[in-house]
């Protein structure tokens, strides 16, 4: 078999699932928000719950759900029989797994929880199945083929579960006002803790600001720039930034005609700076130094009062990037 025919056959696989996608987006309805919303009004935590292929995407709609500011735990249906029902309480919400809906194990784990007074969605390809009969919501999971050439293996109807769960998590995360600082309070390790926790008062400088002052002249200015890494702002008389100037600046200046270095720093500056501010995530600041285009930036505290410059180079050395 050639090299073309093996490529070809791996894109079959994507455009079949992709596709599949497409027309599960066509299917959020109504059903969809009922969930989110009963989810999220749930005072307990939230019951996931799969057999075989359908456990293993259970298990990280589970783990996302719970990153994500809902608590959630994976209850393996044969597990549940055996004392594992202990853990379920009347104020949680179940979600159950199954491609064809008639998974004996998944049937009668439903049974049990609905004997608790769980409250019950079903994400399966069989919206009459006896699941989805039985289930307060359904989702509907469904889908023309699966990528296996036979038509076996759960590839497409698992690729549309993961979706689905993706977005309970994502919908719920936005329903319940969670933020980037509820993500870093629970992700606190590793380099995404970094970029979650960091904040730019921690990184930027404090001393020797490259501070000038409306009057100044660009001769002022060029010598700031290069003596404070390529930055020099401009305060009013209240110590607010009235305005900024960086090599750039220099660069444009430099293609006018006449005297340079007798140009007040007013009539070159950036009027509208951008700036950062106290408490701010230095991750989210490297994100706008580089959507810019700039190096460096002023920080301000809550009386807009000039406390700090950053540098990208500095975000960089500090790993938030």
């Amino acid at each position: 078999m050639s090299q073309d025919e093996i490529a070809e056959r791996g894109r079959r696989v994507v455009r079949i699932e992709r596709e599949a996608l497409q027309a599960l987006e066509g299917k959020l309805d109504d059903a969809f928000a009922s969930a989110v919303h009963m989810i999220a009004r749930s005072a307990g935590r939230v019951i996931v719950s799969g057999v075989g292929k359908s456990g293993l995407i259970g298990r990280k709609i589970a783990a996302t759900l719970t990153s994500t500011g809902t608590p959630a735990t994976f209850l393996h249906p044969a597990d549940s029989v055996h004392g594992d029902l202990g853990i379920v309480g009347s104020d949680d919400v179940a979600i159950l797994i199954s491609k064809s809906g008639e998974s004996d194990e998944l049937v009668a784990l439903l049974a049990h929880l609905k004997g608790f007074g769980v409250r019950t969605i079903a994400i399966t390809g069989e919206p009459g199945s006896g699941l989805a009969r039985n289930c307060d919501v359904v989702l509907d999971a469904a889908v023309r083929e699966e990528a296996c050439p036979h038509d076996l293996a759960p590839t497409t109807s698992t690729t549309v579960a993961l979706v689905l769960g993706d977005a309970l998590a994502v919908a719920l995360l936005q329903q319940k006002g969670f933020t980037r600082e509820h993500f870093a309070r629970i992700h606190p390790g590793g380099a995404l803790g970094r970029k979650l926790v960091v904040r730019v008062d921690e990184i930027m400088l404090r001393d020797k600001l490259p501070v000038l002052h409306d009057g100044d002249t660009m001769r002022e200015a060029i010598v700031m720039i290069a003596e404070r890494r390529g930055i020099a702002i401009v305060l009013d008389d209240h110590g607010h930034v009235d305005g900024v100037l960086t090599a750039g600046d220099l660069s444009r200046l430099l293609e006018r005609e006449g005297p340079l270095l007798t140009v007040p720093v007013r009539n070159v500056m950036t009027k509208t700076p951008k700036i950062a501010h106290t408490g701010e995530l230095a991750s989210a600041v490297v994100y706008r130094l580089e959507q810019h285009g700039i190096m460096a930036m002023p920080v301000v505290d809550e009386g807009e009062q000039l406390v700090g410059v950053v540098h990208l180079h500095d975000l960089m050395r500090a790993r938030v990037v």
